[in-house]
């Protein structure tokens, strides 16, 4: 037995697919020390102390560095999160 679909179905798996992820982005600032910034990481993301020093060390060389990668919604969160930590971050969605 075959299931028909609704147009309202085909259209929502359309959206979910095309839909681009949305990146969070830590820029680098002058006052806040490399190891605070690790100890950050570590707290908002669950992340091993490796990937966090890593990240910090992208965002100390290079100005930038995405954190983290998904919904919108769990961007915005996770953004104001560092922010209220001291960090200058931003979201971005992925190109």
């Amino acid at each position: 037995m075959r299931r028909l679909t609704t147009e309202s179905e085909v259209t929502t798996e359309i959206m979910v697919a095309t839909e681009r992820p949305w990146n969070v982005v830590v820029w680098d600032d002058p006052v806040t020390p490399m190891s605070v910034v690790v100890v950050i990481f570590k707290k908002i993301f669950g992340y091993s102390n490796n990937k966090c020093t890593q990240l910090m060390l992208t965002v100390h060389h290079e100005g930038r560095a995405i954190v983290w990668s998904g919904q919108r919604e769990r961007a915005e969160s996770y953004c104001v999160k560092l922010q209220v930590a001291g960090l200058q971050s931003t979201i971005e969605q992925d190109q």
